[in-house]
């Protein structure tokens, strides 16, 4: 799939996910809600990216749209060659299931398991075996190895985390989309958090997506997403805390 935002370019990475002239409107008439405005975007495997942006400005929109949780109104998003579009409820379902990872602000686990059990949840719901080898990779890269028959209860909020983190990343998804990955922890565990999430794209070689209002967390990415009013205004490669923070002083202006 080349130049899937349309723009005549191309880069040599592999696009791992995007959206295409992407609008969805919430209401109607004089107080609808323009949350996504014809955005083009696309994501470029095994790298980071942040989306960020002012209260209301579609961030969790688009995130929600790209990972197939809500359908857009016009335009298209698309996870590698596929088209969600395109697909009826039970194949989009199916898709989630077994190309997208979710990491979301409030933790999710199910408290009767344990953290293992937690890790290889989605797998065994779709009846797949996991890869031991592969789930053991990143159980050391989230370093939960001695944590692993702990149920959630016995865990911290930033170990808790690094199991939802090691469930997202367990089935070896085509990419990760993480919603406020952070919000939820200490200025400490977040760390933590960012850190792993860094070394699956590094080591690992995962494609993860982030939305998050910190600055802090997505100089943590490869790349930072700018959108304001439902569009996307500018990004930032490489970022710092420092010029992410200073632009988004500046964001609306």
């Amino acid at each position: 799939m080349s130049d899937p935002t349309g723009t005549g370019t191309t880069t040599q990475r592999a696009v791992a996910a995007g959206a295409i002239d992407a609008r969805k409107d919430y209401g109607e008439g004089d107080s609808a809600v323009h949350a996504l405005s014809g955005v083009s975007v696309s994501f470029e495997r095994a790298r980071f990216t942040a989306i960020m942006g002012p209260s209301g400005s579609g961030k969790s929109t688009l995130m929600h749209c790209l990972a197939g949780l809500d359908r857009l109104d016009s335009g298209r998003v698309f996870i590698g060659e596929t088209y969600l579009d395109s697909l009826d409820d039970a194949k989009l379902t199916a898709l989630r299931r077994d190309t997208i990872g979710f990491v979301f602000q409030a933790f999710n686990l199910i408290p009767t398991l344990t953290a293992g059990e937690n890790i290889t949840l989605p797998m065994d719901l779709a009846g797949r075996k996991p890869d031991r080898e592969w789930v053991d990779q990143v159980v050391r890269t989230v370093g939960l190895a001695d944590r692993l028959e702990h149920r959630p209860s016995e865990l911290s909020g930033g170990q808790q985390q690094r199991v939802a983190v090691a469930r997202a990343l367990s089935g070896s998804p085509e990419i990760i989309f993480a919603d406020e990955p952070t919000g939820n922890l200490d200025s400490r565990s977040g760390a933590e958090i960012l850190e792993f999430m860094r070394a699956a794209v590094d080591e690992l070689e995962q494609t993860i997506v982030m939305v998050t209002h910190d600055p802090t967390a997505a100089a943590w990415a490869d790349r930072v997403v700018f959108l304001v009013d439902g569009q996307i205004v500018d990004e930032i490669a490489d970022p710092t805390a420092e010029a992410v923070l200073d632009y988004m002083k500046h964001l609306g202006d």
